[in-house]
């Protein structure tokens, strides 16, 4: 559906995408993740045709991205770009016309769009009436009212509440069941984890890593991740050396790379003279793997 292949864009001297590569299949929801800074607004400017790259191409469902490509493409960016004082039908319905939908299939789009994204009750509101979740609905609703086969979502919970995360989660994939081909960014790793089928790991305008996300915890040499809390975080970790167990920082936590899954009594008689305050035990994610790869690769 997507194909990107050796995109590069520079700004004077600096190079945002440096080669970036990636292709995204029909219907699935392909993740792109990473740092500010890293090219993902560069890549979906060049996607809908606002910049222009210095090299490389970047095609939809086999067509260069031009205006034959237009229609076939819609985007929720990350600010809400609705009018606050139209109703949700009047946004829906200005739209459409600019994307030159006659007036019966317009009405059809616009009422099809609502249900789509669960605001048909809400049909005669103004935007600035909605709540934070409904006027992302609302956004997602104006990148639909043209049938898109491939819709960009630009961080589409940032901001919102876990309620209405979890509806906006359930509506993307609902898109992917009717055949939608999605392409997210987003910094909340659990929603990439949770939504997406494929992952590509974003930094200096390349792809450091893509996968599924079990393809993806090959990165890491290891099957849990085991986090201690202890007085003694020095012996702790020349205690994990000498049992052959990389360490790292997640934020303020100790974690060590586990080979398995290692019970309780035997962390503690591994970690025999060492004080532990508290112990945790949790399967590789992707914030483990996002943050090694990131980070590692500076």
């Amino acid at each position: 559906m997507l194909q990107i292949e050796g995109l590069v864009k520079r700004y004077g001297t600096r190079s945002v995408l440096q080669g970036l590569s990636l292709h995204i299949l029909e219907g699935e929801i392909y993740g792109l993740l990473g740092p500010n800074g890293s090219g993902k607004t560069t890549t979906i400017n060049i996607l809908c045709n606002l910049l222009h790259a210095d090299a490389g191409t970047i095609a939809i469902n086999g067509y260069p991205v031009s205006e034959h490509t237009k229609p076939w493409l819609g985007i929720a960016p990350q600010e809400n770009l609705v009018y606050r004082s139209l109703t949700c039908v009047e946004n829906l319905d200005s739209l459409g016309q600019l994307y030159g939908l006659a007036g019966a299939e317009r009405r059809r789009r616009v009422q099809y769009c609502l249900e789509a994204v669960g605001l048909a009750d809400r049909a005669a509101t103004p935007a600035e009436r909605l709540s934070g979740g409904m006027r992302r609905r609302l956004s997602m609703a104006i990148a639909l009212i043209h049938n898109p086969k491939l819709i960009v979502l630009d961080e589409p919970t940032t901001g919102l509440d876990i309620e209405a995360r979890y509806e906006l989660w359930e509506l993307i994939r609902t898109l992917q069941r009717q055949g939608m081909t999605v392409l997210l960014t987003t910094h909340l790793l659990d929603e990439a984890e949770r939504l997406c089928d494929r992952i590509g790991i974003l930094k200096d305008g390349s792809i450091l890593q893509e996968g599924t996300l079990a393809e993806l915890r090959r990165c890491i040499a290891a099957e849990e991740i085991l986090t201690i809390q202890t007085p003694d975080e020095a012996g702790a970790i020349a205690r994990a050396v000498s049992l052959g167990l990389p360490h790292r920082r997640y934020g303020s936590d100790l974690a060590f790379w586990l080979p398995g899954q290692w019970e309780l009594k035997d962390i503690i008689e591994r970690f025999e003279g060492i004080p532990l305050d508290a112990i945790a035990r949790q399967p590789v994610r992707l914030e483990h793997i996002y943050i090694e790869l990131t980070q590692q690769s500076t």
